[in-house]
């Protein structure tokens, strides 16, 4: 059998060895080849015995020339079929770091290194929007995009354009997380007496409704998607299956629930009965009064002309009512825990109260066993590889 490594002269009569070996065929069943050559004879039988192996194993990695950059277009490619339009949003946001500080070089040529530089650069100089220029970004922040990262070198591994990915095991340094939570303490959430304070305060508001559908527990979208349909007075319950969320603080997106869990009905406590029924009696009045200005549009969260409102919106509302009563700005959704006890020392029923106690806990743990490419996670699953699109 003749040798298939030949000795080459080049211009300048200094000698290579050379050889062509079978790579695979292409998308049009033409023959690929891969031409090698090295300094030494023995350098190339290296070589080449190397490539047989991995061709006959199907370890087989073929040089290319695609950048990181190239990588992340062909991840949120493959992507685009796969998640909604708003987790697609969170994806891209999460990686502008990316192809801004690795972007340009060539995927075969990422190492371990390259990531962990870039960890630290995240966390020092990255930050671009939320604070002030050129700071670092906060550790939760660093995760998402150190997750995008990962998640799209996994199908850089599964398209064999890389052998392994080299962010698998670069995490955020364990120091950072530690500052990061001692200088970013997160507000508590309104004690019984402020979600008394605040519910008394706020009782004559036109958005009352709403307002206390979010503190109860209902998420910022799922209170902008609620419809009048949703709601059946006659049995008490109200159907949560309809969600508008904001892309960017700009454009409404709808759509149904985030999850399984999120799709569920729940009983109306008699307070929120009665102040979704003289929310009716409001948008009744305001129909009345605009005419063929109001718009028929359906839904529980509107303003004066009958127009969905957003979670914007809804958030900045309930701030300005929080300055205005005095009290600590929060989150509605953080405070559902001394709602409810605040609902149960003012006569609502255990049965209906943890009703929407056990809806709260079956969506918490699909948030905590779905990561944000759709499959689910047991130990030793890195969690931090949630998107996130703050940057």
């Amino acid at each position: 059998m003749a040798d298939p490594i030949k000795k080459v002269t080049l211009r300048d009569g200094s000698t290579r060895y050379r050889f062509v070996i079978d790579v695979g065929r292409d998308a049009d069943g033409k023959r690929k080849q891969l031409t090698v050559t090295r300094d030494t004879k023995a350098e190339a039988k290296a070589e080449l015995a190397r490539l047989q192996h991995e061709r006959r194993t199907g370890q087989l990695i073929l040089p290319s020339k695609m950048t990181v950059g190239g990588l992340l277009d062909l991840y949120m490619e493959h992507k685009r079929i796969e998640v909604e339009e708003s987790t697609l949003v969170g994806y891209r946001n999460a990686l502008v770091h990316v192809y801004e500080h690795l972007g340009h070089i060539r995927l075969q040529e990422l190492t371990e290194d390259h990531v962990e530089d870039f960890v630290s650069w995240l966390l020092v100089g990255a930050r671009r929007r939320g604070g002030e220029k050129g700071t670092g970004l906060r550790t939760t922040t660093a995760d998402g995009v150190l997750g995008r990262l990962r998640a799209a070198l996994r199908l850089a591994v599964r398209k064999r354009l890389v052998a392994r990915n080299v962010a698998e095991y670069v995490t955020v340094p364990r120091m950072a997380r530690k500052a990061d939570k001692r200088e970013n303490q997160r507000a508590k959430p309104w004690n019984v007496s402020e979600v008394q304070q605040f519910v008394v305060g706020i009782r004559d508001d036109r958005l009352f409704a709403p307002l206390l559908l979010g503190l109860m527990g209902l998420r910022p979208a799922e209170v902008a998607g609620l419809r009048w349909d949703d709601i059946d007075f006659t049995a008490g319950t109200l159907d949560v299956a309809n969600t508008r969320t904001m892309i960017g603080n700009i454009r409404v997106l709808e759509k149904d629930t985030k999850s399984e869990a999120g799709e569920r009905t729940l009983p109306l406590p008699e307070p929120v009965r009665l102040a979704l029924l003289q929310s009716q009696v409001v948008q009744e009045a305001e129909r009345a009064a605009m005419g063929s200005y109001y718009l028929e549009s359906g839904y529980v969260f509107v303003d004066l002309l009958g127009q969905a409102m957003s979670t914007r919106q809804l958030r900045e509302h309930a701030y300005s009512l929080m300055a205005k009563l005095g009290l600590r700005k929060v989150r509605l959704y953080d405070a559902r825990h001394s709602c409810l006890t605040f609902l149960a020392t003012n006569g609502v029923s255990d049965t209906i109260l943890a009703a929407w106690g056990r809806a709260h806990e079956r969506e918490l743990h699909e948030a905590r066993v779905r990561p944000p490419d759709g499959r689910r996670y047991g130990r030793g699953r890195d969690p931090s590889e949630r998107s996130s699109g703050r940057r």
